[in-house]
């Protein structure tokens, strides 16, 4: 799993403000509204729903919020029409970039995402100019005190998974294949292991390693991209050199 989790890696450590946090549930909800027009509001049978609901568990959104965005979703109540859109470009040092975003306005948001990236060195591409660089997966973080791999390995490989290591000097990362990630979930549920930021993940199949400066440009960027209430997550095959971290957290 050479590479994998950098960018993750950088996000974990990033301090979560209290500011951020209404940005959060707006993205949240606007995750699990879309999931529930797409494949109904019973999370039992609806594996991207489940999963947007157990993320917004994870950061404390109250119930009540949930279930109005499900019911926004479903129809029940009366809500905005998102769309979901991704765009593709490149940032510093030539990092692809792969911008996933829910939008009811398709003209606000292709400006406000060609501004941001206009003004921090990057450029939007043309739809699949990135794209083929990455691959879809599943991605789970587990905490090494709480299992070791040897266990994971035992626990989860009838469960799918496909991959198993780390960046991180805390965590382990499970990858599977998107469809799997349920079943990843439910074994480490029936085996009493906690896990944290399961969710569906684009991983890039090559990375570019940078140094400090340009690492700073690219986070800069990715920064401004995710301040925006439109855009839901950014993806990046920017890698950072061990030098380059130790400068970063200084």
């Amino acid at each position: 799993m050479s590479g994998h989790s950098k960018w993750a890696t950088i996000k974990r450590k990033k301090a979560v403000t209290d500011q951020k946090r209404g940005s959060l549930f707006t993205k949240l909800v606007k995750e699990i509204t879309i999931a529930a027009k797409m494949g109904g509001g019973d999370p039992s049978g609806n594996p991207r729903l489940r999963l947007a609901i157990d993320t917004a568990r994870d950061n404390s959104m109250p119930m009540d919020n949930i279930q109005r965005a499900v019911k926004k979703g479903t129809g029940e109540l009366e809500g905005v029409t998102w769309d979901e859109i991704t765009y593709e470009g490149y940032g510093p040092a030539g990092i692809a970039l792969i911008i996933e975003t829910a939008t009811d306005n398709r003209n606000r948001t292709v400006a406000d995402i060609r501004h941001i990236m206009s003004r921090n060195n990057g450029s939007l591409g043309e739809s699949g100019s990135v794209a083929w660089m990455f691959q879809r997966k599943g991605t789970v973080d587990i905490l090494k005190s709480a299992a070791s791999e040897d266990q994971l390995m035992e626990i989860l490989l009838d469960a799918g998974l496909e991959d198993l290591g780390s960046d991180d000097e805390n965590y382990l990362t499970v990858i599977s294949d998107f469809k799997g990630l349920e079943s990843v979930k439910k074994a480490l549920d029936d085996a009493a292991i906690p896990y944290e930021n399961a969710k569906i993940d684009l991983i890039p199949e090559n990375y570019i390693e940078l140094e400090a400066e340009d690492a700073r440009k690219v986070i800069k960027l990715i920064d401004a991209l995710e301040s925006n209430d439109d855009v839901q997550v950014v993806y990046t095959n920017m890698e950072i050199s061990e030098s380059a971290m130790s400068s970063l957290n200084e």
